[in-house]
């Protein structure tokens, strides 16, 4: 063999038995163990979809070379392919080598399973005399129970008390994530550990109160976090982001997380959150640190406004079938929707962005207690844009509705088709004032209103609008015919 060739052989296996040494002194390396003691500070981002990024930063010590840094407490529900370790104390004095997240912790069920094929002592005790007995036996299966060798006989069930010999290592009572390092200098460093989890996620709630006239209301946010990622956070700096970020979908694998949880629920009370622009979606960040705790759901304050004008409305809302056949009777005593809309603007005392959620309206009655009077969901919001809420159905006005003639027109062209209908809607009001319904009729195609007894507006190409005045405990028929070509 050539003298180069020789040498390259050589080096290369150099390299792999050094490789070898290393590996090896990496696994068997004491760990160098970080809890929350060690945390400084712990930032928390949550979006709109079971998603947070968190940013936990600790004081490790380290020494010079391989490190084998476990940092426990870190979510359960982490997603270690996104978890990134750096130095903010010394950039680039080390370098990960190797990461391995433990979630599969230590239950007595757990401790069962991985002892499987090895051995335990049982320990037996005599009822009678209190003396306790040791035998060896083999663990050969833990699924729904457990199976053990004992001597030449084979045993189900817990015939005692099981001790084990050690704690395998790949069993944690919190979740950890175990880092192998190259570090450069030893001594102590801050370190920060970001990454993606699921188990954090939030929705805003809103609590609005409508005066004696339903022309203003108070508006009340409220931030609702709910924390199942199996880790607290303790004096957070808390951030938002509302808006859809785009995910790409995959097939998680379950950490075996997924328990009941009796939910604490904590109330903060506190100045608005602030609010930014954030590429296309919008950031919240609460003015102070707070603590989420695992398995809680907290509320958090996020805006509150007085006084906002708003419009009532009442509506009766149709359909676009009955235009292209004969149906006669389409509804009695049917149910008119009470509505309420609002600005979101500077000038109505608001202007934040609103994120989506879902908004409870309450109103006073005589004696001066806050009734329930509906609610509804809303989506992101931008500054600028209205608020529309759909409350229920009025119990004091109702509407008849009938179609009172139907033909169908000649073919205006080939392969087309033309209907006339004629309708009559009798609104009925049992209130002891005037009300004003806003008749919504949605037509398909090409259409006119040919006669009308009330004038109507064209909201748009596809919907027709009467605003119709009913008299105290009375009643107004609203007549009209149109003519619609397909």
């Amino acid at each position: 063999m050539p003298l180069k060739r020789k040498l390259i052989l050589l080096a290369t296996l150099s390299t792999l038995t050094f490789a070898s040494f290393t590996l090896g002194a990496a696994i068997d390396m004491d760990e160098t163990r970080s809890t929350l003691g060690d945390q400084q500070n712990v930032a928390v981002t949550i979006y709109n979809q079971n998603l947070a990024l968190v940013k936990d930063t600790r004081k490790v010590q380290l020494k010079s070379g391989l490190n084998a840094l476990a940092l426990r407490d870190v979510s359960a529900q982490m997603r270690p392919e996104t978890a990134l370790l750096r130095s903010i104390s010394n950039p680039g004095s080390f370098s990960t080598l190797e990461q391995n997240f433990d979630f599969d912790l230590l239950t007595p069920q757990k401790m069962l399973e991985k002892y499987v094929g090895k051995t335990v002592s049982i320990v037996k005790t005599n009822y009678k005399t209190g003396e306790e007995t040791t035998e060896k036996a083999t663990v050969l299966s833990a699924n729904n129970g457990v199976v053990l060798k004992v001597g030449n006989r084979i045993e189900t069930g817990l015939p005692g008390r099981i001790v084990y010999d050690d704690v395998p290592d790949n069993l944690r009572d919190r979740p950890t994530l175990v880092t192998q390092l190259s570090n450069k200098t030893a001594g102590e460093q801050k370190v920060e550990l970001s990454y993606l989890t699921g188990g954090l996620g939030w929705k805003a709630d809103y609590v609005a109160e409508l005066n004696e006239k339903d022309d203003k209301l108070d508006l009340s946010g409220w931030v609702t976090l709910t924390n199942t990622s199996g880790a607290s956070y303790n004096n957070a700096k808390l951030q938002l982001v509302a808006g859809d970020v785009n995910r790409v979908r995959e097939e998680f694998r379950s950490v075996g997380m997924a328990r009941k949880a009796a939910m604490d629920m904590v109330a903060e009370a506190a100045a608005p959150m602030a609010e930014e622009s954030l590429l296309e979606y919008h950031l919240y960040t609460l003015d102070r640190p707070t603590t989420i705790r695992e398995n809680q759901t907290k509320q958090v304050s996020l805006l509150s406004a007085s006084s906002v004008p708003v419009k009532k409305e009442l509506v009766l809302k149709g359909a676009d079938y009955y235009y292209m056949a004969q149906y006669g009777e389409i509804g009695t005593k049917m149910k008119v929707g009470v509505f309420v809309e609002f600005d979101n603007k500077e000038a109505s005392k608001l202007g934040m962005p609103l994120p989506k959620g879902t908004m409870r309206v309450y109103k006073k009655d005589s004696a001066g207690n806050a009734q329930f009077v509906g609610e509804d969901n809303i989506d992101h919001t931008p500054k600028n844009e209205s608020v529309h809420l759909k409350l229920g159905e009025a119990f004091d006005v109702t509407a008849d509705k009938k179609q009172t003639d139907f033909k169908v027109l000649p073919n205006p062209m080939k392969g087309h088709s033309a209907y006339e209908s004629a309708f009559e809607i009798v609104l009925k009001n049992a209130k002891k004032e005037k009300v004003t319904v806003s008749v919504q009729e949605p037509i398909g195609g090409d259409w006119q209103i040919i006669t009308e007894s009330h004038k109507h507006t064209k909201a748009n190409s596809h919907l027709a609008v009467w605003k119709i005045d009913i008299p105290a405990e009375g009643k107004t028929t609203l007549n009209y015919r149109a003519v619609v070509k397909y």
